[in-house]
């Protein structure tokens, strides 16, 4: 176990802060031991622990972890959860969403949370993901390491048994709290534990070993589907949104992965597989002026024209406050609170730094602009423009406008003028990203 803790520190780096979720039972008090032990390779630890207030005994157990902190001479903070599930959503889910939550918050810059999950966990893990009907992301269980919050997050014990942290507890004479709770089946990570586990060790022993190796090769099969989906983004990408023609062009599997990628990217909450499908088939084959669309959660994915965008269902439309971008000194301008316009170094870009003057003005639309969409081309009213792209008429006026003096330059990153075109002789060329925010 030392050893996995040492392995998390080389690959946090150096000197890494740590701050460890610390409940007080049996799994964070050893880890909690053995941190302490290694302090010195540290550049700091804290304990943070979360009252749930759900036990009458969640103030004694606090007090009690307070009182292992002044032992081990460690910073210790206790965190007040405040517990609210909506309707059809366990109280385990919102506990935990609670827990970690609090200690997100709680992190600074920079810190590495450590966690005491441990081999059984990750058993049961996979095994609650698979009756819930998860996909290959949710079958790979917890990760050892991955971002969350301001920092990281870190499970340094996933290759340990709970009896071996038992035993280590023991024979360090550790005191640990004992939850209840634990014993409730009704829970249902509670009746795996205690019910299904014990059944499927007596009939396959080192059940929990195979069972956590499944969840490692799961997890390598979602960083292949992770990258294939990146890859394809990349070709799909139309703005802030993807390519309808493009979509269609791949097959079922790699479509579905793709939008999949989409969502994620956005820290959307992922939908249902109903939900999924609609959008991989029908959302794609609708009638291109019906502006279709498929809702979950508070979220939706929108098509207009040959484009998707995915939106809030909650979210107000802005019209955006008159300002000044002097792009070389800043490449990002904040758009109030509707988002960012970004120029981002491209070597394919559309646009020739060489050509884009230093100082730009952002407005908001008033009516009868225009823009000359190449050299060749004549030039039309932005009024055309956006009814040719099929662009609701609600989502018109959240344009960013990007002006050079009184010539209109831009429209977000959807349409620019002639004047800043790229030509195969451009040595420095870029492109727009336009962020709404979520």
């Amino acid at each position: 176990m030392l050893d996995a803790v040492a392995k998390l520190i080389e690959l946090a780096g150096p000197k890494p802060r740590v701050v460890l979720a610390f409940s007080g039972g049996v799994d964070s008090t050893v880890l909690a031991h053995l941190l302490v032990k290694q302090r010195r390779k540290l550049g700091g630890l804290r304990l943070l622990h979360v009252d749930h207030g759900l036990q009458p005994a969640s103030a004694e157990w606090s007090r009690h972890c307070a009182r292992m902190a002044r032992t081990w001479r460690v910073p210790f903070v206790s965190l007040r959860a405040r517990i609210e599930h909506q309707k059809g959503e366990s109280p385990e889910a919102a506990a935990r969403d609670a827990r970690y939550e609090l200690l997100a918050s709680a992190m600074q810059p920079g810190e590495v949370l450590v966690t005491a999950q441990h081999r059984d966990d990750q058993a049961e893990t996979l095994l609650l993901q698979l009756f819930r009907g998860a996909g290959v992301s949710g079958l790979a269980g917890m990760p050892g390491i991955a971002a969350f919050g301001s920092g990281f997050i870190a499970r340094p014990l996933l290759a340990v048994s709970r009896l071996e942290i038992e035993a280590a507890a023991r024979k360090a004479r550790l005191r640990w709290i004992e939850d209840p709770s634990n014993a409730n089946t009704r829970y249902s990570r509670n009746f795996v534990r205690q019910r299904l586990m014990p059944m499927i060790r007596e009939h396959w022993p080192g059940a929990d070993k195979v069972l956590a190796r499944n969840a490692m090769h799961m997890a390598e099969a979602a960083r292949l589907l992770d990258e294939r989906a990146a890859q394809d983004l990349a070709g799909l990408a139309d703005g802030a949104g993807l390519s309808v023609s493009g979509l269609r062009a791949l097959p079922m599997a790699r479509r579905r992965n793709a939008l999949r990628g989409f969502i994620a990217r956005a820290g959307i909450e992922m939908p249902e597989g109903a939900r999924l499908k609609e959008m991989s088939g029908p959302l794609l084959d609708a009638r291109a002026d019906a502006h279709p669309e498929v809702r979950w959660a508070d979220s939706r994915l929108v098509r207009s024209g040959g484009r998707l965008q995915l939106q809030k269902t909650r979210e107000v439309p802005h019209e955006f406050v008159a300002k000044s971008w002097r792009w070389s000194a800043d490449r990002r301008l904040i758009l109030d609170e509707a988002g960012s316009l970004e120029l981002l170094d491209d070597a394919a870009g559309p646009i020739d730094l060489a050509r884009l003057p230093r100082l730009l003005a952002l407005r908001a639309r008033s009516g009868g602009e225009r823009l000359r969409l190449s050299e060749k081309a004549r030039t039309q009213t932005l009024k055309a423009l956006l009814q040719n792209a099929k662009i609701p008429a609600s989502e018109r006026s959240q344009l960013p406008l990007l002006y050079a003096g009184d010539r209109l330059i831009a429209v977000a990153d959807r349409w620019i003028d002639a004047s800043i075109a790229a030509t195969v002789k451009s040595r420095r060329r870029a492109r727009l990203l336009w962020t709404r925010m979520r």
